[in-house]
């Protein structure tokens, strides 16, 4: 794309990174922090270049039969532009970009490769993380981020008028679902941008790379009570060593009863006891916050219905 003498003027010592031609001489060219629309010479209007900077405080779109609308909110003003519907997209990618850069939300040089709209709705989806926004506008600062070396496995399930996409990060699993029609190419982005982080080429590749082994672990790594070996030798009020049970038996005449060997049983037993108890306890628990997040996730999906 040729850039005319006036988007240069308008540079100053910026680079343009990227650019989208909007049909006869208009275009939309991106710097590191500002979008910058240029209007050529037309029967209305004369040659022209607007800014809009990164930093904008919200971005809304209206989507006509031939035009879109972008609409920025700033601080102190308001401010939009429109461009062809067929354009709207990948001006969209990388003015989310832009944006996400300049709030360091993403990395300096982490590239977005696809943004994504469902009603209220809007995915991003980068080279290293997913992010979520909810709401009636496209985009703001409310938004939540699942960066990829946090993601513990990946699943689709595929409906009649919906795709879920099931994103288990620190596995916990986020459900999103995408319309049918849009839920391929979600998903063909998706899974390249992870399969590429993970360095990996299938699915199942991914989610055997990625799945916790915490099960094979924690034999040997210290992280639970070893009751036979845990508690041995005891230490007594007087900070001498007692004898343990089995001590005390090979030690003694088989016909000399012994106070000791009830009191090394009795301490085993009441900390078997408090292990159980705290495990019904841990149980209890996770029981009631999956019970929490599935009621979370039933609101959610209603207010996204309008109930």
């Amino acid at each position: 794309m040729d850039i005319p003498d006036l988007v240069k003027q308008e540079l100053g010592d910026e680079e343009i990174q990227a650019g989208v031609t909007l049909g006869d001489e208009d275009a939309v060219c991106f710097t590191p922090t500002r979008t910058l629309v240029y209007r050529g010479d037309g029967l209305l209007s004369d040659e022209k270049v607007e800014a809009y900077p990164y930093d904008f405080e919200r971005l809304t779109i209206s989507t006509g039969r031939r035009k879109t609308k972008f609409t920025l909110v700033y601080t102190d003003e308001k401010r939009d532009f429109g461009v062809p519907g067929n354009r709207a997209d990948a001006v969209l990618e990388r003015l989310i970009e832009g944006a996400l850069r300049v709030s360091d939300a993403i990395g300096a040089e982490e590239r977005v490769t696809g943004v994504f709209r469902f009603s209220e709705l809007t995915l991003v989806i980068t080279e290293e993380r997913l992010l979520k926004h909810l709401g009636s506008v496209t985009w703001d600062s409310d938004f939540e981020t699942y960066p990829f070396d946090a993601v513990t496995g990946l699943e689709f399930e595929k409906g009649s008028v919906a795709t879920a996409i099931v994103l288990a990060v620190n596995d916990r699993p986020e459900r999103i679902k995408a319309p049918s029609d849009q839920a391929p190419a979600v998903r063909k982005t998706l899974q390249e941008a992870l399969f590429a982080f993970h360095e990996v080429s299938s699915l199942a590749d991914l989610n055997a790379k990625v799945a916790g082994d915490d099960g094979d672990e924690a034999d040997g790594d210290g992280s639970e009570l070893d009751l036979e070996t845990g508690i041995d030798p005891l230490v007594s009020d007087d900070g001498e060593e007692t004898e343990t049970a089995e001590s005390a038996d090979a030690g003694r005449q088989p016909d000399t009863p012994s106070t000791d060997s009830g009191d090394g049983q009795g301490d085993i037993a009441a900390l078997e006891q408090q292990v159980a108890e705290l495990t019904a306890a841990v149980e209890r628990q996770n029981e009631r916050i999956a019970a929490q997040d599935e009621t979370i996730q039933a609101l959610i999906e209603e207010l996204r219905q309008g109930r």
